[in-house]
């Protein structure tokens, strides 16, 4: 069996809530190659300022060596989606890298809006799998529409636990985010969203290139 390295470059912590998304996909487009997963993230990594997202890719490379580099940025408006896309392809050629493949991941607001697929999810990172307050999750080919994600998910969250007084004072939705993605079996509803299709693209374009080398 094959074996394939990927690391997500994330810009905080909180990126990691898209290793699930990562592992599904990957899943989907390699299901004969042996996947090994790794999380870098760039915030974290000295020196934390000044330095150009091409240097910032070199770094975590020599941290963390794979065949393929997911670099996520968000866009915040849809406007800067192939903005995003294009500075970091740009970085990837200034820093002159061959031998990893670059992918990128820009959700058109935010990656939490790409948890808003899944009710059980949420009940579940919630900590109150059985609860039946009704949650008004939005039709998924909508929810980059949203323009606050994170509001959005931290008040079903908050809902979803049903907790009252002190225990819901207590309470700390943006805590429970990252949980939502690994309670969410399948990401098939993110393929209504234009930005994760274009990712997803170009995942199968690397996917071919690795069928292409292994067989060759």
């Amino acid at each position: 069996m094959n074996t394939l390295r990927y690391t997500l470059r994330g810009e905080g912590t909180s990126d990691k809530m898209l290793m699930p998304i990562l592992a599904w996909v990957m899943d989907q487009h390699f299901p004969n190659a042996e996947l090994y997963s790794q999380f870098a993230d760039a915030s974290s990594m000295p020196p934390k300022s000044g330095r150009s997202l091409a240097a910032s890719i070199r770094d975590v490379l020599n941290w963390y060596p794979c065949d393929v580099l997911f670099v996520h940025r968000d866009a915040d408006h849809p406007q800067n989606e192939e903005q995003r896309r294009e500075e970091i392809h740009n970085a990837f050629n200034t820093a002159l890298l061959s031998v990893t493949y670059p992918i990128p991941i820009v959700p058109i607001r935010m990656s939490e809006a790409w948890m808003l697929i899944e009710e059980v999810a949420i009940r579940n990172a919630a900590g109150n799998p059985n609860g039946n307050v009704k949650l008004n999750l939005p039709a998924p080919a909508k929810i980059e529409a949203i323009p606050q994600p994170k509001e959005m998910l931290c008040e079903l969250l908050t809902s979803a636990c049903e907790l009252s007084g002190r225990r819901l004072k207590a309470f700390q939705p943006l805590s429970c985010i990252p949980r939502v993605a690994q309670y969410i079996r399948d990401f098939t509803p993110l393929r209504k969203l234009p930005a994760f299709q274009r990712f997803e693209r170009d995942v199968q374009s690397f996917a071919e290139e690795y069928s292409n080398g292994m067989n060759g």
